[in-house]
C-alpha cells in the first residue's frame, strides 16, 4: 500500500503519495512513465503497459543521447557507443543521464527526491529540463541504493483542474 510522505517546498507543504515500482531494472524509466502519466491527469497505467511504455522510453532516451552526442558524451563513465548499446538493455539501471534525457524526450521537468535522514521528510536532490517549465514537474523518488519509486502529489482537485487542464 502506497504511505504519504511530506516535504515542505519553497513557503508550503506538499504532501506526497508514494507509488511503489517493481524492482526490475527498468525502475527509473517506470517511475518517470508514471509520472508522465499523472502529469497528464491520465489513470495510472496498469502494470504490463506501464513496462512496455517504460522500454518505449528507454529506447527513446538511447537515441537521444545519439541525437545530443556532442552534449552529452563528456559527462558519460564509459565509451560513449558501450554505454549506449548498454543502455538499451531492458535490465540495465539508468540514472541521472537518463533522468536528463528522459526530460528532454517528454519534453517535461523532472524533480528528484530523496528522504531527509534528519527530518523524514523529503528534500530534492535533482532537477531536469527546467526549461520545459517549472509547473507541475514529473516526481520521483530516489532510494539512494539504485532505485526508483514515483511520486504523486497531494492537491486540491480544483488546483489538479487547473494544472492539467489544456
Amino acid at each position: 500500500m502506497p504511505k504519504s510522505d511530506s516535504t515542505a517546498l519553497g513557503n508550503h507543504s506538499v504532501q506526497f503519495q508514494k507509488i511503489w515500482i517493481p524492482g526490475d531494472g527498468r525502475c527509473l524509466f517506470r517511475s518517470v512513465v508514471h509520472g508522465a502519466w499523472i502529469r497528464a491527469g491520465k489513470p495510472s497505467p496498469g502494470e504490463s503497459l506501464e513496462k512496455e511504455l517504460a522500454d518505449e522510453l528507454r529506447a527513446k532516451v538511447a537515441d537521444e543521447f545519439i541525437k545530443r552526442r556532442r552534449d552529452t558524451e563528456w559527462f558519460l563513465e564509459d565509451d560513449f557507443d558501450t554505454y549506449v548499446g548498454q543502455m538499451r538493455q531492458p535490465h540495465v539501471w539508468g540514472g541521472e543521464p537518463e533522468l536528463l534525457m528522459s526530460s528532454h524526450v517528454l519534453k517535461v521537468p523532472i524533480t528528484v527526491y530523496m528522504r531527509d535522514r534528519n527530518s523524514g521528510g523529503l528534500k530534492t536532490i535533482a532537477e531536469y529540463g527546467q526549461e520545459y517549465g517549472k509547473e507541475t514537474p514529473v516526481c520521483v523518488l530516489y532510494h539512494g541504493y539504485g532505485h526508483y519509486d514515483a511520486l504523486r502529489s497531494q492537491i486540491s482537485s480544483s488546483q489538479s483542474k487547473q494544472i492539467f487542464a489544456g
